[in-house]
């Protein structure tokens, strides 16, 4: 199924998300790596997290003349080293993670207890996924450095994006891992 969601998320929307379903999302997005998340949960987060998107993400950004951002580029990052901090940021109101190589068994339940969902974006897609980008809205914690800053991005469309942790707790990552365990028998 193809779904399109505008942000901030509704819970009911994205518990109705099962596992290779295909989304879309029109308007706000949020980046957030390791850093990032590391201070969200020791000092709080910069941003409302409340129906929230996080994609996990290091951006390319151009710095024009008057003191404005350009994106030239976003992709995901591996999602595995959000794994110690990801389950509380998800516990702040966060409703969609996207990242790539999925996340891990405390992720997943709270992925189940906050009715979330974990996104899959394709590596090596940056220049595609940019073109989804209408603005930066604003930057916060640029001290982490460029890639590890929280940036506020206006998407429209961003995607393709597939559904590979639900909140039902399907798991498309196990599921290929099961299938491709060789047959003892």
């Amino acid at each position: 199924m193809i779904v399109h969601l505008k942000t901030p998320l509704k819970k009911e929307d994205t518990e109705k998300l099962r596992i290779k379903d295909s989304v879309y999302i029109t308007g706000t997005i949020y980046t957030a790596r390791d850093s990032a998340h590391k201070r969200i949960i020791e000092t709080g987060s910069p941003v409302d997290l409340e129906g929230a998107v996080i994609f996990h993400a290091g951006p390319i950004i151009k710095k024009e003349d008057d003191n404005q951002y350009q994106m030239v580029a976003v992709g995901p990052t591996t999602s595995t080293r959000m794994n110690p901090y990801q389950a509380e940021v998800l516990d702040q109101g966060a409703l969609a993670v996207i990242g790539k190589g999925g996340m891990d068994e405390k992720t997943a339940n709270a992925l189940k207890r906050n009715g979330a969902v974990f996104l899959a974006a394709v590596g090596g897609c940056a220049a595609l996924y940019v073109s989804s980008v209408l603005k930066i809205n604003s930057v916060n914690w640029l001290d982490l450095g460029v890639p590890e800053a929280v940036w506020e991005l206006e998407v429209k469309d961003f995607g393709p994006l597939i559904v590979t942790m639900d909140s039902t707790g399907g798991n498309l990552y196990q599921e290929v891992r099961k299938a491709n365990q060789p047959n003892k028998g």
